[in-house]
């Protein structure tokens, strides 16, 4: 390429990107000088809404809006389905002449009415109290959603109910935030930082896995249309096991699709960085640039709906269920989590200084005692039906939460405990005391993929979140966990040097006394080994398997309960409604899937094997007729193997309809379908391809 077209080209990616988003560069064309600094002041420092802007905003964003052939507008908001939620409303207001004109007040931008009474509440509000309110998040910028010839300026919103109750993910997501935030200034004051006038956050960058199959095998199959993963489907011979898909040359109609996902999310301004193949056949994986946690949020909201829509338009299906195929990779959403403060470098990031190392190690303390202490809250945080296929096989992490920092952290955490750390295997002997902390270099570790948490070089990567879900959850529960880890350091701290007691003695200590109460949570070897569950139980971890046990685990547990109510992240009531709402989500899915599984089988499998055994037996029949002497002995073994498995099926099939008519638990259903899917998966083995009325595994996987 030359050296002007190469330009060229770089002119129009820069004048695509963000080019759909009401950015504060966009803004600055907009708005007066006065309202600007004020909106930039609410969204980099968090300071309160200036009201007296709104209109001025409104009718900016509208016509801004409006130049890019938005119609419509609506507060884009994340209820508790897990999923987004929009109510449009057009600009049009009569004119009362017979016309119309465009209007968009501050009161419309600011706050919503969406009504929006069939949203799972968990009991915050009665079915009488219908009304429900969306406000404005000036934080997260306003974006154009392109619609055919049609587009809707979308405005992302919390929801709340009438009394301000939190009906979405986004309110707790915010108040942890500034948790969070108001522990970091505390921590940073007392180690001699000017805090005033720094932004502080934490920071976010979600890696995420998908599957992609061709359209017309996914419209063809029930199981994935009605419950996101394949109910029935044998492994293929050839999978994952050669590991030649990981990293590999890119397919080009594959390629194609990543071009275009790409671009539109360029120009929503959300900063797509890597694409690559993953482990498994049509599977896949896209990560953005780090950026603040409320807007990476938002932002892998909008990717896992740009990657469906996308999809569709090149004939792919997007699949985001944890485990759409059983027995091979399952899919994560790797929750890339720091601590940033503007001016000074990340605060997990390795320093240059021993002052800057003390930080560092006191939140990597921090980070070991909030896990330690909140470890089933954590789990809860990622539990969910299709979460449970995944955990703990094929590359997830198990359900048992711990940390890995890897050699040279976690010889230094050692030295820590036994009165302070003296060398560092990389940087040779220091003195004692933590105001003499060896240099660190940036990656003091390898990375362990077995790892629920694990340190990664400047940030801690959450391996446990679900590919389908929404990374507020887990990012409420970390940002919350590290707050409180945090205040306690911080006041024992304070009580310390306000009696004069030396600053760097009493932080030693402090860390000292967090890693001998909490060491336990550390661990650098192979997460999957059953030595491991031996030695957590050893240990005292929780191994919470399954999401009715994470749940059960936190529920009524006062400690995780009144955490939350101190910080002012939940409510009690708030925290007994969600888990309500996802406890009603999970025994729902449960249902959906065996009802599923049912219909499939009842209408689609067992008939068909019924009809070929009695076809089979016909050529049987016939055949003896012409010649009783022509050997048919392994067709009758084939015939007898259809019908033992068929009446498998058949008999399957009551048990699972009387485990599910006699509302038994979800535990035995979930069981009753395993049993059920068996001799399914047999019978695909058995009869001719041709017939099998469902796309195989092999032709889901490899065939694009």
């Amino acid at each position: 390429m030359s050296e002007s077209a190469e330009g060229t080209g770089a002119r129009v990616f820069a004048e695509s990107y963000g080019k759909n988003v009401f950015s504060l560069k966009t803004m600055r064309d907009y708005l007066s000088d006065k309202a600007y600094k004020s909106l930039r002041a609410t969204i980099e420092k968090r300071e309160l809404l200036d009201q007296g802007i709104a209109d001025e905003v409104a009718d900016a964003m509208k016509t801004w809006a409006v130049s890019h052939g938005a119609t419509h507008f609506t507060h884009w908001f994340l209820p508790l389905t897990g999923t987004t939620a929009e109510k449009h409303d057009s600009f049009i207001s009569p004119d009362h002449e017979g016309g119309v004109m465009l209007k968009f007040s501050g009161k419309e931008l600011v706050q919503g009415e969406p009504d929006a009474s069939s949203f799972p509440s968990g009991g915050l509000r009665a079915t009488f109290e219908a009304r429900g309110y969306t406000g404005w998040d000036p934080t997260s910028p306003a974006f154009i959603k392109k619609s055919g010839d049609g587009a809707t300026l979308c405005i992302p919103s919390v929801f709340c109910g009438y009394h301000g109750e939190a009906l979405d993910k986004k309110t707790p997501l915010l108040r942890s935030i500034e948790v969070l935030t108001k522990q970091v200034r505390r921590l940073g004051k007392l180690f001699g930082m000017d805090m005033e006038g720094k932004q502080v956050y934490a920071a976010l960058g979600p890696e995420q896995e998908y599957f992609l199959i061709d359209k017309e095998m996914y419209c063809e199959r029930l199981d994935l249309l009605q419950t996101g993963r394949t109910l029935f489907g044998r492994r293929p011979a050839k999978h994952q096991q050669m590991e030649d898909h990981y990293f590999g040359a890119i397919k080009n109609r594959v390629l194609v699709f990543m071009d275009e996902l790409d671009r539109e999310l360029w120009k929503l301004g959300i900063p797509a960085k890597t694409r690559h193949n993953e482990v498994c056949p049509a599977q896949f994986e896209i990560a953005p640039v780090f950026e603040e946690q409320n807007l990476a949020v938002d932002h892998n909201m909008t990717v896992m709906e740009t990657l469906s829509e996308v999809a569709d338009r090149h004939g792919f299906a997007c699949l985001l269920h944890e485990k759409p195929f059983a027995g091979v990779n399952g899919s994560g959403k790797h929750n890339n989590w720091s601590i940033c403060v503007s001016g000074d470098k990340n605060w997990l990031t390795p320093g240059d200084t021993p002052h800057d190392n003390a930080k560092f190690l006191t939140i990597i303390c921090a980070l070991m005692k909030a896990v330690d202490t909140y470890a089933p809250m954590l789990r809860a945080s990622v539990a969910c039906a299709g979460n449970d296929h995944r955990l703990g096989a094929n590359e997830a992490p198990p359900a048992i939460m711990s940390i890995f920092l890897g050699s040279q952290l976690t010889d230094i955490i050692n030295q820590l405990e036994q009165g302070g750390a003296r060398s560092s295997k990389s940087a040779g002997v220091v003195e004692i005391g933590i105001s003499s902390l060896p240099k660190l270099p940036r990656d003091v570790t390898d990375r362990n993929r077995t790892s629920p948490l694990a340190f990664t070089g400047n940030k801690f990567e959450f391996r446990a979140v679900g590919s389908s879900q929404s990374c507020a959850g887990s990012n409420v529960v970390m940002n919350t966990i590290v707050a409180d880890a945090l205040n306690d350091i911080s006041r024992e701290l304070e009580s310390a040097v306000s009696c004069g007691k030396d600053f760097n003695e009493t932080l030693q200590k402090v860390l000292r006394d967090i890693v001998k109460k909490h060491k336990r949570i550390l661990f650098d070897g192979d997460n999957y080994t059953d030595d491991w569950k031996r030695e957590a139980e050893k240990r005292g971890l929780p191994n919470l398997a399954t999401t009715p046990e994470s749940f059960a685990a936190i529920e009524n547990d006062e400690a995780t309960i009144s955490m939350f109510e101190r910080h002012k992240v939940l409510s009690r009531e708030e925290f007994k409604a969600r888990m309500e709402v996802y406890k009603g989500a999970y025994e729902r899915t449960i249902h959906i899937e065996a009802n599923c599984a049912l219909t499939m089988a009842k209408t689609m499998i067992a008939p068909l094997a019924v009809e070929y055994q009695a076809d089979l037996a016909d050529s049987i029949f016939s055949v003896n007729e012409v010649d009783k002497d022509i050997p048919q002995k392994a067709v009758r073994t084939l015939l007898k193997d259809i019908c033992v498995e068929t009446e498998r099926i058949l008999s399957a099939i009551s048990d699972l309809e009387e485990v599910l008519n006699s509302g038994r638990s979800c535990e035995e259903i979930i069981s009753a379908m395993k049993v059920l899917r068996k001799p399914v998966d047999m019978l695909e083995s058995i009869l001719p391809h041709e017939i099998w009325p469902l796309p195989s595994y092999a032709e889901m996987m490899f065939i694009m």
